[in-house]
């Protein structure tokens, strides 16, 4: 027993010694981060290569970044390890909290961007945050623990310079041969791949981190080193890929006002969906079903990191959120572009957006200036908009929101462009009991089951809106386009997304399909339908140009008109995935669109080829849109092919937006100048409980409000409707509290 004893002694190592606490330390950071990997994370790690990957990838960088510690001596080189250790957990923490609402880690440009996403994010972490994410911190609990009582010894010897050197070096060496063993797995690792996912499989979290910092500075510099050539090349691939205006649509919608409705978080399986009895959306699906609305049901969200921003940069400029970080808040200030609302304002049309949250939320402020938006109409224009009772989760709620962004819009100069931001159907989907009206779901799954509550009353409030637009004759006169952003329910919660479309297991393709959001407009006098079109968020800015009867032959943009004779029907994805008419890519496997089955590429010569055209061109859409952005190329473009916009005329502060407001009714030409100066809100009902409506009751489906009901028996005498508009419009309600200039 002895001799057995002696012998661990001489290969375990003793823990009362500087290097035995480095290498327990070290174990403990490995252990901590697989387990991490298994359990928060969803690589899709397959095989034995890929599992050991995710063994070996955390070793490196403990090595290097504890073994900092090793160059020190007695308590300094103790604590320094658990300030590192505590260092990275943190980074582990955030990601996985990060993981688990967007399904991607943390990028720099993320954090710098951090201002711009902060907003309200308190209440978001507290809904993500599950117990189990702190076992992250255990060890350093138990380590510190273990000092503090001297259960573990502080060793004051110092570690010999040269074992921290080899130290070091061995850890440099280790990472060498991780990236081997990746590259050897995957070819083309850090070139070509468009999923974060992959690079913290094969080379780790901390290693991601390194790879995302150089391609940021990477990136920084591709403003210097762009030049006018490599516009051209990218002019040449948009025009390859052209199509042909339709004849039967080419300006259906020429000289309508626009306006765009951005449906937050709102999915295409919404629609039509019924739970406890009901339609969740039944103003929606009559708004999808009517006989001048074109309705896309195989349209797709093709954000990024990005979110929100990314599908925006995509509806308006046609471009692709970048790889890393979003592109409004990255690139939107600085940039030239050439987008929907400048364009559009070149042709006479005032274009404004609506948003119920700060300007500064994704640079919205900065980048819509950069985009030629005339107006702005942010929280600070709204009456009351800081009262808690107006606001839930990112912004003021739906109904408080669209009734007084109308009272904006009837004095827009006509003919105008218009986007609406919708904010209250956003995670964490909770909503006050007052405004519910139909039961949570069941699947058990908390982030999931409130979706319908919130979906519900953006459904209602829309349907408030559609009245009002009726009644002062804006519906007849202007195209009608709604949207989805982005998912609601991430592909984190397979279980619940199964029992809400009533499968028992999901299939790649499933998870794929679940990324499909609508895509409806609404042209008075033109036929519509269920148009079966394959596209996504990237064809909405050529669909709508087309509408409007605009030749888009010097517009440099990657999607296409979904209206168009020859529609190109290839969604590329953001991580290089796609959906086509006929197949599907899901990582490296391929399916048959229609039916979901598998198949090898190599056994059918024709679909290879098809394939093999289709990677291609994802691949240089996706290469090509991030050099144009990231290379701020349309600084490059000719006067006569882009008209600059020149931000130094535009302000967005409320104080000067309402003045110029109130100027612009001189042109005569708003729905208020045309109904004898005389506001039209006592065209708009709502029944907001906060603005004095009935509150909710649940198992009803009177989402809908009649149109000959007298505002005051639903309302209240005391509700703000009472208020005049221009007393709206000053920042006064009916409580004479003011807006927060």
């Amino acid at each position: 027993m002895q001799r057995l004893m002696a012998k661990l002694n001489k290969w375990w190592p003793d823990f009362n010694s500087t290097v035995g606490f480095f290498i327990l330390s070290v174990f403990l950071v490995t252990l901590k981060t697989y387990w991490a990997y298994q359990v928060e994370f969803s690589l899709g790690a397959k095989g034995p290569i890929q599992q050991f990957l995710l063994i070996l990838n955390p070793i490196p960088t403990a090595i290097i970044l504890l073994g900092i510690a090793l160059y020190f001596r007695g308590r300094i080189a103790y604590w320094l390890m658990l300030l590192i250790n505590f260092i990275q957990t943190f980074w582990l923490f955030a990601n996985i909290l990060y993981y688990r609402e967007f399904s991607d880690f943390i990028s720099m440009n993320i954090l710098k961007a951090g201002g711009s996403v902060e907003n309200n994010l308190g209440k978001s972490i507290a809904g993500i945050l599950q117990p189990i994410d702190f076992l992250v911190y255990l060890d350093i609990i138990v380590l510190i623990i273990l000092l503090s009582t001297k259960l573990l010894k502080v060793d004051k010897i110092r570690v010999q310079k040269r074992f921290a050197l080899l130290t070091t070096a061995f850890g440099v060496v280790l990472m060498l041969a991780d990236f081997g063993i990746a590259s050897g797995d995957r070819s083309g690792l850090l070139t070509r791949t468009f999923d974060n996912n992959y690079i913290v499989k094969y080379l780790g979290l901390n290693e991601y981190a390194m790879y995302n910092v150089v391609k940021t500075n990477q990136q920084a510099g591709e403003v210097k080193q762009a030049k006018k050539s490599d516009l051209d090349k990218i002019r040449e691939f948009v025009k390859k890929n052209k199509t042909l205006a339709n004849a039967a649509t080419f300006g259906k919608a020429k000289g309508k006002n626009v306006i765009i409705f951005h449906l937050e978080s709102f999915q295409q399986f919404m629609l039509d969906y019924r739970w406890d009895n009901q339609e969740v959306t039944p103003n929606l699906n009559a708004f999808y079903h009517d006989a001048n609305t074109t309705s896309f049901d195989n349209f797709y969200n093709q954000v990024g990191q990005g979110k929100t921003s990314d599908a925006e940069m995509m509806l308006e400029n046609s471009l692709y959120g970048t790889a890393s970080g979003s592109a409004m808040t990255n690139y939107g200030t600085t940039n030239t572009f050439q987008a929907l609302p400048a364009m559009l304002g070149n042709d006479g049309y005032t274009s404004a957006a609506f948003h119920g949250d700060v300007p500064s939320f994704w640079n919205r402020d900065n980048a819509y200036k950069s985009w030629g938006y005339d107006y702005f109409f942010s929280k600070s224009y709204y009456a009351n908009a800081d009262n808690a009772d107006y606001n839930i989760g990112y912004g003021m709620k739906d109904k408080i929101f669209l009734r007084d962004t109308a009272s904006y819009m009837q004095r827009l100069p006509q003919p105008f462009y218009s986007k609406v931001i919708t904010v209250t159907n956003h995670y964490p989907y909770d909503l006050d009991t007052k405004n519910i009206s139909i039961t949570k779901t069941d699947t058990g799954d908390k982030t999931v089951d409130g979706y319908v509550q919130t979906a519900r009353y953006l459904d209602q409030a829309f349907g408030e809106f559609e009245n009002y637009l009726k009644k002062s004759g804006l519906w007849d006169n202007s195209m009608i386009v709604l949207y989805g952003d982005h998912y609601g329910i991430s592909t984190n919660h397979q279980a619940a997304i199964a029992q809400l479309i009533g499968k028992k297991k999901l299939s790649p393709t499933d998870l794929v399909n679940w990324q499909k959001v609508p895509f409806m407009i609404h042209v008075p006098g033109m036929q519509g339908g269920i148009d079966h079109t394959y596209g996504g968020e990237i064809d909405v800015m050529p669909t709508l140009l087309s509408l409007l009867g605009y030749k888009d032959d010097a517009i440099v943009q990657f999607g296409s008109d979904l209206l168009a004779t020859n529609p190109i029907q290839i969604v590329p994805f953001r991580n290089g995935d796609w959906v086509s008419s006929e197949f599907m890519k899901v990582g490296s496997s391929y399916y048959v669109t229609t039916t979901g089955t598998k198949f090898n590429p190599k056994q059918d010569p024709r679909a290879e080829q098809i394939i093999n055209k289709i990677n291609t061109y994802v691949a240089n859409s996706l290469n090509y849109s991030d050099k144009l952005i990231q290379g701020n190329l349309l600084r490059f473009a000719s006067k006569t092919e882009l008209k600059r916009v020149d931000k130094k005329d535009l302000s967005y502060k409320a104080s000067i937006g309402k003045k110029k407001l109130k100027a612009a009714q001189k042109l005569g030409t708003s729905v208020e100048a045309k109904n004898g100066g005389k506001s039209t809100m006592d065209k708009y009902v709502t029944n907001a409980p906060e603005l004095g409506g009935l509150p909710q009751t649940l198992g009803t489906d009177d989402n809908d409000l009649a149109e000959g009901v007298d505002p005051k028996n639903i309302l209240g005498t005391d509700s703000n409707l009472s208020a005049t508009p221009e007393s709206i419009l000053n920042g006064n309600g009916s409580d004479n509290s003011k807006v927060k200039k």
